[in-house]
């Protein structure tokens, strides 16, 4: 794969069956590169083998989220197709009758987008979550708005911008169109409700709430919404951290979470939840994590099981979980499951692994068969290159690794090795299509990347095994540098054909963090790209959308009154010991690691006369390698290529 080949990207995702089984909804989402946007389009498939799949939107804007009617009749969708008196693009709900070809109705649409859409057991009604903008919105003209007036931590995220005045609140509009929409949580504190489910009655439904009074980050509930109630009711402790409710035909409801949200990282767990007194009785244990990142999965219903996503050792599996903790692989194998559907005995689900981006399979009486075939165009073009897995050994603790070749790998020759270290830190990397390792690869590179410890898909005690003293750990740029270290030590000796004196590093946002911290305290690898990271611990907790996590749940400590400790585990106060030549990467509306992080550390380094070279890209967030404009990621792929040819190819620029 090449820089170029982003822009023939395609994919499938979010499925849904139809309720007589006989069809399942989906999105394909393509790159066009022409245009440097991304398109969208909702497909119909027989699931049967009767017929070939068929598209039922438009997809030349973004369409989305499909969600069946109750009767199996008509399907809904999202789509920004529309746009205002102003030219500003709207968020749109559509219906549409899948028996006949008439034209989509509009339901409604509005300024900012609308999610999860659902339909209520009785069909009379979708709910769907959207931002609700107060005041400060009024004028178009924003040097004409009044100042927001900030009163929390979180009042701004990454890629969504300024929240605190927009929060998400839940609505309900007649799914014949017959009235504009209605918000059923307005006025009601003011907190994020999210990720609606109607209760069977049709009269209310459930949803998650992040209430900004609570100062724990990770603290969220289930709250009951009524239609036509008194204002919405809080189920849960507001201590733990549940979220992602799904409710079964006969009123069980199924959520994900955790019952102590003071702790972090935390394997989160299914549950039912009692909608009566809010008591949440897990069903799953704590040994992985059942709540997939960066993009969380509800629990769906299956009988009297629970349907769940399980980040495992480099692995997302599909698992049923019963009442009594029996767990059962639905779909795995060396691959990464994203989403899924289930209707009676028919299992949809989108994986992909690290030849082939997304796909959508189906699972009946025992059978897996792949039903789409979106990626074979871009797949044959671009020709990625399976990986290994592979075991390090540190510390005594296996480290997972894995390892991709070259596509005209000659084993006699010797290559240029890249660590690719991943964010969080609590992720993984693992069986999923990572473009920017198969770019590598094609350019001549080994690639190799690793879950350290402090990341995700193992037990609690590997997730927190970095925290920092003040809760009983060694801090970031301890075991999990050894392990990086013991990562390149076991690629060297397993595999003679990587060049020892030819190693290269990057990574980004935590990976970032760590690749300042390798260089600036060994020089064994001859180039290095830091990008959105982490370089000064201490600033980054006062100027982060998520301002606090780091005090609260890595360190244990505030940067004002333990600013030494934060400096002991910061990059920025080894720099003076960097001799790696570095490649900086930035975007400028990056919230969740600010700019101002790649600015102390290009300072720094220009002011000691190191070898540096920075790159902040304009427009973009923290999203840049995995959402960005097709353009900058293009543009991204070919400097970080560029810059490692030249020091380990010993390229011309």
């Amino acid at each position: 794969m090449e820089p170029a080949h982003i822009n023939d990207l395609a994919w499938v995702s979010d499925p849904q069956v139809s309720p007589d089984q006989s069809q399942v909804a989906y999105v394909v989402t393509r790159v066009d590169g022409a245009a440097n946007r991304y398109r969208s389009r909702v497909w119909l498939i027989d699931t049967r083998g009767g017929a070939l799949p068929r598209p039922v939107s438009a997809g030349e804007e973004n369409d989305g989220s499909p969600r069946w009617a109750p009767d199996g009749r008509s399907l809904a969708f999202t789509s920004s197709r529309r746009k205002d008196a102003a030219g500003k693009t709207t968020s749109s709900l559509y219906l549409l009758s899948v028996d006949g070809p008439g034209e989509a109705s509009l339901l409604c649409e509005r300024d900012e987008a609308i999610v999860d859409p659902c339909f209520s057991p009785d069909g009379k009604w979708i709910a769907f979550a959207s931002r609700a903008r107060g005041d400060h919105y009024d004028s178009d003209e924003p040097d004409r708005r009044p100042p927001r007036r900030i009163d929390r931590r979180l009042y701004r995220v990454n890629g969504a911008g300024v929240i605190v005045d927009r929060p998400s609140h839940i609505h309900v509009v007649r799914s014949d169109g017959s009235a504009a929409p209605r918000d059923v949580t307005d006025g009601h504190g003011g907190g994020d409700y999210e990720s609606p489910a109607w209760l069977p009655d049709s009269t209310g439904l459930l949803c998650g709430l992040v209430d900004p009074k609570v100062r724990a980050m990770f603290v969220s509930d289930i709250v009951r919404v009524s239609l036509d109630g008194p204002e919405p009711e809080i189920l849960t402790d507001r201590v733990g951290t549940f979220s992602l409710p799904a409710v079964a035909a006969d009123g069980r409801v199924a959520v994900v979470g955790s019952a102590d949200g003071s702790l972090f990282p935390y394997n989160a767990r299914l549950g039912l939840l009692d909608p009566v007194d809010g008591s949440v009785r897990w069903w799953s244990d704590d040994s992985r994590d059942w709540n997939q990142f960066p993009a969380p999965v509800s629990p769906v219903w299956r009988d009297d099981r629970m349907l769940g996503l399980v980040s495992d050792r480099g692995r997302e599996r599909l698992c049923a979980v019963s009442a009594d903790g029996q767990v059962e692989e639905i779909a795995g194998g060396d691959r990464w499951v994203t989403s899924v559907s289930s209707v009676g005995d028919t299992v949809a689900f989108v994986a992909e692994d690290p030849t082939t981006p997304g796909e959508l399979f189906m699972r009946r009486d025992e059978v897996e068969t792949r039903l789409t075939f979106v990626t074979d165009n871009f797949t044959s073009s671009a020709r990625p290159v399976q990986s290994q897995r592979f075991v390090a050994m540190s510390d005594g603790n296996e480290v997972d690794a894995w390892i991709y070749l070259p596509p005209d790998f000659d084993p006699e020759q010797t290559y240029p090795m890249l660590l690719n270290i991943h964010g969080g830190p609590f992720a993984q990397y693992g069986d999923f299509f990572f473009d920017e390792a198969q770019i590598q690869a094609r350019a001549g590179y080994v690639v190799v990347m690793s879950n350290p410890r402090g990341g995700s898909g193992r037990d609690n005690e590997w997730g927190r095994a970095i925290r920092g003293k003040n809760l009983g750990g060694p801090g970031w740029g301890s075991l999990d540098y050894h392990d990086c270290m013991a990562v390149t030590d076991a690629a060297l000796e397993q595999f003679p054909f990587i060049d020892p004196d030819r190693l290269g590093v990057i990574g980004g946002s935590y990976g970032g963090y760590m690749t300042s911290w390798i260089v600036s305290h060994t020089d064994r690898f001859r180039a290095a790209c830091s990008e959105r990271g982490v370089n000064n611990l201490a600033t980054l907790d006062l100027t982060s959308d998520i301002a606090g996590i780091d005090e609260i749940y890595w360190f244990g400590t505030h940067p004002i009154h333990d600013v030494v400790d934060l400096h002991e585990i910061s990059p920025i106060t080894y720099v003076e010991q960097i001799n790696t030549p570095l490649l900086i990467l930035h975007s400028d509306e990056d919230l969740r690691c600010p700019h101002e992080q790649a600015d102390q550390l290009f300072y720094a380094m220009n002011d000691l006369g190191k070898e540096v070279e920075y790159y902040l890209f304009p427009g973009e967030n923290h999203e840049l390698s995995r959402s960005g404009s097709p353009i900058h990621r293009v543009q991204r792929a070919e400097l970080i290529l560029e810059f490692f040819g030249r020091h380990l190819f010993d390229a011309e620029p």
